[in-house]
């Protein structure tokens, strides 16, 4: 089970200082956040991408790499990856450039985003969109596995002898999980490729969750990649903590109320009930992500969103003390002692090299 946080990349001003961090702070307080990550012992940091106030991640693959060069240990993802609209060709080259930069520490998330002006500002049609996502990843997906590729598709030039350059770390590509909160297409390309199936459910409902994951699971099944239970799941979900609970919901209210992703809409209160946000002390933290197993099953990977709403700095700082020291050790141990044996661990490069490697053994000794 892996732990980590995402960010969105908000740039929001505090609703109780006024004060609007410049382009810059922001940037870098997102770095100061991935190395506090791994300081305080998670597993992966992941980025989103955007190209449109007041967000300020639109190079992925430059923090990720800036942000490589300063750590040891933790996995560099993405929260988003915007199949739809980015070259396949340019995600294959530069993901796997930041795989040899990062010592294989790198996978990354499929979507196609929330900001429907981003296809124009590309060139692309947003009435397009599941065909380019389903389109563009099945090129991304030979670009890394065919070292000479021949395509022609809908959406770009075709390609005749060409190879993606630098090619995978120990040609093995970076894991691919396919984010998605309302598609069920998205959830059938994952299973169809035996990929991960991330659910971002950070403004959903457990029923509409489960939904989307049982479909994947299902289908992950079908295509004879293993049972369903063994389906690579990821979840998306917001905390908040203070030691005390009323603590917590006093002092992010006013972040909660403001913040553009889903301030002015249902309350606080109403939010919390009916989507994976939980405002309160650590063990509230604890015992409502233990339950998302009961609705999902078993899964590999949890990301938290801590950074958002225009929270300074500070306080986020204090809520990776809170989570590294105190929240996930003990989910570690919960889930470890529940799962069961043939649910697999969450892939890594050193897992998908061995299982490679295995691979190439069994094939030489049936020859």
């Amino acid at each position: 089970m892996q732990f980590g946080i995402f960010s969105v990349s908000d740039v929001t001003t505090d609703p109780t200082t006024g004060r609007t961090p410049t382009e810059g702070e922001r940037i870098k307080a997102m770095v100061r956040i991935a190395l506090k990550a791994e300081e305080v012992g998670l597993d992966v940091f992941a980025t989103g991408e955007h190209h449109n106030p007041p967000f300020v991640a639109s190079s992925p693959t430059t923090m990720l790499g800036y942000v490589a060069a300063r750590t040891e240990k933790i996995i560099l993802s993405t929260s988003t990856t915007l199949i739809t609209t980015n070259d396949p060709v340019k995600i294959a080259e530069d993901y796997a450039m930041l795989q040899h930069l990062a010592e294989g520490r790198v996978d990354l998330m499929m979507g196609r985003g929330n900001t429907g002006p981003v296809y124009p500002w590309f060139g692309q049609d947003i009435r397009q969109g599941i065909p380019l996502a389903l389109e563009n990843y099945n090129l991304l997906h030979r670009l890394w596995r065919e070292d000479v590729v021949n395509w022609e598709g809908k959406f770009r030039t075709p390609l005749q002898g060409f190879t993606s350059t630098p090619r995978p770390l120990d040609d093995v590509p970076p894991f691919v999980w396919h984010g998605s909160i309302r598609s069920p297409e998205i959830a059938e390309q994952a299973a169809f490729y035996g990929d991960g199936f991330f659910h971002n459910n950070i403004f959903w409902p457990a029923t509409h969750t489960k939904k989307l994951i049982s479909l994947y699971r299902r289908r992950f099944e079908h295509y004879g990649h293993g049972r369903a239970e063994q389906a690579i799941v990821g979840l998306g979900g917001q905390v908040f903590m203070r030691r005390n609970s009323q603590d917590a919901v006093r002092e992010f209210r006013p972040y909660f109320d403001n913040a553009p992703v889903y301030g002015g809409g249902p309350s606080l209160e109403e939010f919390t009930r009916e989507t994976p946000l939980t405002v309160g002390s650590p063990q509230e933290v604890i015992d409502r992500t233990l339950g998302f197993r009961e609705s999902f099953g078993d899964y590999q990977r949890q990301l938290f969103l801590m950074d958002h709403a225009g929270l300074p700095l500070k306080t986020v700082l204090e809520q990776l003390d809170l989570l590294g020291e105190e929240v996930v050790p003990v989910l570690r141990r919960e889930f470890a002692a529940k799962k069961p044996d043939h649910v697999p661990d969450a892939p890594n490069h050193a897992s998908l090299l061995a299982a490679k490697e295995r691979a190439t053994t069994n094939t030489e000794v049936q020859e």
